[in-house]
């Protein structure tokens, strides 16, 4: 038997954790996801040298969001069959060659083409990142971690109109893509040296069938969504956004077959657990909204205050910064005092910053729009992170991959579901002003505005969740065992 002595001796002797398999991998997650975002500024260009509308421009974003929530939920079970080096290399060769095609691209069905094939590199290394944190880190670590972890996840998209704002200043749209590629390729054959494997692969069959209605299901949703949201052809978006959510309902009954032989596509046992599935729904609806603002914020700066993109990128930079410089010290306030006191003033926060956006005028003070901003995005900084953290860290290791799949999904989806939900309300809202005689601006200004309210009264959704979290995970995890089938359906 171990005497207590002899356990501490061994805990001080133990080796520290090498966290350098971390840092490749949060670099090369920051610039994936940097380009979800990165076309936004762009679009205006692109119409012109493409000879395309606004609506088939915007499927350059469009298709980004569409293909990762494609291909997310069959990472789980790809991150379970492959080593990290090797998943590390298929994402970074996808978005390398996706990279350079787009930077090539001689006609407007090339770059979508491109974007697709980026997108299918950022949906694999999401959940990779993700899943090696929680095998890595030891859970009192881990807010620290995750606190930079943030940075990539959260912050990039924030980051990306302003990067590409820049780019556009002076040069053509195709040197967005030329200054990412070096980096991105520097990163990839670097992180091929140094990366090192985290656990061993499991040979395992995958269920075709449950690929195939995953991409009905998931892309249906976000297809339709976008396509409401982009004012596009709303008859057949409420088509495929139906046929979607019977995909989605056909996907989690059939995993619940698979999960009796233990052998799901995406493993929805991970929803069993309480503290996942309330961090889930705080994560879901806070990038709803988040993400619904930063369309808002972009179309109030350029089209009611006529900034420029490289004004406007300027404008938000400072709220991303922040975000980002502060995920590691909230980490870190996690790892001392849990995710209440850190979740819950956030959420209030975040609240109080959407709420001031619903009086922004014509002629609101540049700081004061730079103020609330910030504000904003100290907010997230405070809800993200820790809900991360305590949510991956309520799986069973075994669920590691599946989480960060299932997280990843969702992410996705509620992030078609913000931009369609606020843009189909300014819409609405706008048409019915200036039917009533109100001036073009007038009639935008009016509808952003009940869009932001929108986009606060969320922020009381989340705030909703975010009480019920407990402050840490409470003891060790055990693996969830699927002997409650009907529970299981219960908690999908």
């Amino acid at each position: 038997m171990t005497t207590p002595a002899a356990e501490a001796t061994t805990q001080e002797t133990a080796p520290a954790p090498d966290y350098g398999v971390l840092r490749w991998l949060v670099a090369a997650t920051f610039v994936v996801i940097l380009n979800e975002t990165i076309m936004i500024n762009a679009i205006p260009r692109l119409m012109v040298d493409f000879n395309v509308g606004a609506t088939a421009a915007q499927w350059l974003s469009t298709v980004f969001m569409l293909t990762m929530a494609v291909v997310i939920p069959i990472t789980g079970w790809f991150l379970q069959r492959v080593s990290t080096r090797s998943a590390f290399g298929v994402a970074m060769g996808l978005f390398c060659t996706g990279t350079i095609l787009a930077a090539c691209a001689w006609a407007f069905p090339i770059l979508l083409v491109a974007r697709v094939v980026q997108a299918s590199g950022t949906a694999v290394m999401m959940p990779l990142l993700m899943t090696t944190v929680m095998a890595v880190v030891p859970e009192k670590d881990r807010g620290k971690v995750m606190g930079n972890v943030t940075l990539a996840m959260s912050v990039a998209p924030a980051l990306g109109p302003a990067v590409s704002g820049l780019v556009l200043q002076s040069l053509s749209w195709r040197w967005i893509f030329l200054v990412v590629l070096p980096i991105a390729g520097g990163i990839a054959v670097v992180g091929l040296r140094k990366l090192r494997n985290v656990g061993e692969p499991v040979v395992s069959s995958v269920d075709w069938l449950s690929v195939v209605i995953a991409a009905i299901g998931f892309g249906g949703l976000v297809y339709g969504l976008s396509e409401i949201g982009s004012n596009g052809r709303r008859g057949t978006a409420v088509v495929v956004l139906v046929l979607g959510v019977l995909g989605i309902g056909l996907f989690v009954w059939r995993q619940i077959l698979l999960q009796r032989t233990n052998t799901p596509l995406l493993d929805l046992r991970t929803l069993k657990l309480r503290t996942f599935s309330l961090s889930l729904g705080v994560m879901a609806v806070a990038f709803m909204a988040m993400l619904g603002s930063m369309i808002l914020l972009q179309l109030y700066l350029q089209n009611v205050r006529g900034m420029s993109p490289l004004a406007t990128g300027m404008l938000v930079m400072p709220g991303g910064l922040a975000m980002g410089l502060l995920g590691p010290r909230v980490g870190k306030l996690y790892d001392a005092h849990g995710a209440r006191v850190l979740v819950i003033p956030g959420v209030i926060g975040l609240f109080v910053a959407m709420a001031a956006l619903v009086f922004l005028t014509a002629t609101t003070p540049t700081w004061l729009i730079l103020v609330i901003h910030v504000t904003l995005m100290v907010a997230l900084a405070m809800i993200f992170t820790p809900v991360f953290t305590i949510g991956l860290g309520a799986l069973p290791p075994q669920l590691y991959s599946h989480g960060s799949s299932v997280l990843g999904t969702v992410q996705q989806v509620a992030g078609a579901m913000g931009t369609a939900l606020v843009v189909t309300i300014m819409t609405a809202r706008s048409t019915s002003l200036l039917a009533g005689g109100a001036s073009t601006t007038a009639a935008a200004l009016g509808g952003m505005k009940w869009a932001f309210a929108v986009s606060a009264a969320l922020c009381l959704v989340v705030l909703a969740f975010a009480v019920l979290l407990p402050a840490r995970v409470s003891g060790p995890t055990t693996p969830v065992v699927d002997d409650e089938p009907d529970e299981v359906a219960a908690a999908a």
